[in-house]
Formats: structure tokens, sequence, C-alpha cells
């Protein structure tokens, strides 16, 4: 890292990217307390795309349209890690068509977290189940989230499933018109 002048936010469109870099980039560094000073002044710079809109610009209201039954999940380093809550719903309530429903033991994990997928993959294959079984049961046409590991493991679920229901980033559905 260097003295150069640097952007004023980082945004990244997954709260485990955000995590990461704000929370355990500066641990990388612990040997070293000039680097750990820099990571850590970066991770205070550092946020997932809906926090910092919501949070840092004060905005919810994009303009999107998109029209379907959405049912959010909340992942984990989002939810836990950032204290995510209300941003993301905030920006799916303000978007045009979007019929935002409940889904049920929302706050629930996906059963992804990375490693934990293939060291432990039958528990987080029946964790995997019980999340898409709300998915399915929320009557939604998409589910969204802020990580893509999340959608990424709901994604292919869905589609061994032979579901309708897609799974959709909410940038995706911000950026529709």
């Amino acid at each position: 890292m260097t003295s150069r002048s640097c952007a004023e936010a980082v945004v990244a469109p997954s709260g485990s990217c955000a995590t990461m870099v704000r929370e355990w980039y500066p641990r990388l560094f612990r040997d070293d307390p000039p680097r750990a000073a820099a990571a850590a002044v970066l991770g205070r710079r550092t946020y997932e795309l809906s926090e910092f809109l919501v949070r840092v610009l004060g905005r919810t209201d994009l303009g999107a349209r998109f029209d379907a039954a959405v049912a959010y999940h909340p992942s984990c380093h989002g939810l836990r890690g950032l204290g995510l809550r209300d941003e993301p719903l905030s920006l799916l309530r303000a978007v045009r068509g979007l019929r935002l429903v409940d889904l049920p033991r929302a706050e629930e994990c996906c059963g992804f977290g990375g490693f934990f997928a293939v060291t432990f993959a039958p528990v987080s294959g029946a964790m995997l189940a019980s999340k898409l079984d709300a998915v399915e049961a929320s009557g939604a046409d998409v589910v969204t989230a802020t990580d893509a590991s999340c959608l990424m493991h709901l994604a292919g679920g869905l589609a061994r499933r032979g579901s309708r229901v897609r799974a959709v980033h909410l940038a995706e559905i911000l950026a529709a018109s």
C-alpha cells in the first residue's frame, strides 16, 4: 500500500467481500503495523452496495422497475457481519412493480459459507434444502440477496430442483428499468 490518493469509498456488491476487507484484511498484517493501519483505513471506507446507497448516499429510490414477486434472503455476512437489516429491504420496497413477499425463516443461513459447503457437504445440503423449501413456499418468482456466493448456491439448488424461481442479485433488480 502506498500513500497515493485513494477513492473516498470502495463499494462491493457482496457483504462477504465488504466484511473481508473491513474486518479480516487488517488482521493479515498483524506483524506489519504500517500495513495493518493502511488496511484498517481501507476497511473504514469499504461498504456493501445497499449499505453505501442507503447509509452513505441516503438513497432508496433508484428509479428501478422489476415486475415480479421477490423474496429477500439476508446473507450471513451482510446481516451478521455488517448489520444490514433494513437497507436492502428499503431499496426493494422502492422498486416499481416489485412485490416483496415474506420469506419464512429468512434469517436462516443458506448453507454455503464457502469452504463450509465443501467440508460439511451433507449439512450444507440440508441447510440449502430448508432455504429452498422456504423460498418456494413464499410464492416468489425471484429470490434476491446481496451476496453472489449465496445466490450461486441458491441458483444451483433451484436449477437442480427444476424450480421456476430465479436467483437474481439485488444490483440487477436495482438496475432494471
